[in-house]
């Protein structure tokens, strides 16, 4: 059997429906809910998934166990030790998906793109598209997977932390877009984090994630061109960020899509840049 190839970052409900048992793939649930929801991804995986599918959880293990921030990314040796045991080899292609349709899959589309994995992509859709179209589910304990042999090779290039974007909002050559929305953007909606100031950096701009999306989907490669063109020019560097690293992958996904590739997401967010008392904020649009 030939090695299974990603048509691209973004694959639909038919491609993987056709690939689904080819050996070279490993699908991942990577679902996440923001706490105010009450809901819990892994339980919901087990009543839930796609054949196959095994439990991405950067939320509570695949993360750097030392910071206090939410769900930072690890260093490679925990990430390559946690690929390994969800049976992920480096040659392996990654399907990512959620229960949302596209809200937290991106968050570890981009962690494998940090870590030098490029053969991952997210489900269009995710598992509402899925179950939309009465498609094979699998539900209780999973089989057991054999280990696999993963090596992580972190690539800076995707990954900003705050003093690179402080630099950043100064430099031309860069572009930071806040994936928050716009009333959180502007300070009017108090932030749900105790203790982090309301407001944005200065220089930033607001890019709500979910006017990249429509009904639990991508936005067609043109109005993600379109949606960008206003806001990032072709030849800028763009960060992306947001409240905790989560819908800045969206952000960071959609502008790959586009054709954009000096891309990264700064993983502390607004968690981070918020919480600090000498990072300057501002209120108002």
């Amino acid at each position: 059997m030939n090695r299974l190839e990603l048509p691209s970052a973004l694959v639909d409900l038919d491609w993987l429906a056709a690939h689904l048992t080819h050996p070279d793939l490993v699908v991942l649930d990577a679902s996440w809910h923001m706490p105010a929801a009450h809901r819990d991804g892994e339980r919901e995986w087990h009543r839930q998934r796609i054949p196959g599918a095994r439990f991405f959880d950067f939320d509570h293990r695949i993360k750097d166990p030392h910071s206090p921030l939410p769900h930072m990314l690890p260093d490679e040796v925990l990430f390559s030790r946690s690929a390994a045991e969800l049976g992920i080899d480096n040659h392996h292609s990654i399907v990512v998906y959620d229960s949302s349709g596209i809200f937290s899959a991106p968050r570890a589309w981009w962690m494998f793109r940090a870590m030098g994995h490029e053969q991952v992509a997210v489900l269009d859709g995710g598992l509402p598209a899925w179950l939309e179209a009465g498609l094979p589910l699998e539900q209780g304990e999973p089989a057991p997977v054999a280990g696999g042999h993963f090596v992580a090779r972190r690539q800076s290039v995707w990954i900003a932390d705050a003093g690179q974007v402080e630099a950043a909002l100064r430099d031309e050559g860069y572009r930071v877009l806040d994936a928050r929305s716009r009333e959180r953007f502007s300070g009017e909606a108090p932030d749900p984090r105790p203790g982090v100031r309301p407001g944005h950096m200065p220089g930033a701009l607001c890019l709500p994630f979910g006017e990249l999306l429509a009904q639990g989907h991508m936005q067609p490669k043109p109005v993600l061109e379109q949606k960008l063109a206003g806001l990032l020019a072709q030849d800028q560097r763009l960060i992306c960020s947001c409240g905790s690293g989560v819908t800045a992958a969206i952000v960071a996904l959609a502008a790959h899509i586009a054709g954009h590739e000096e891309i990264a997401v700064y993983d502390g967010s607004w968690a981070e840049w918020g919480g600090s008392s000498t990072l300057p904020v501002i209120q108002g649009q």
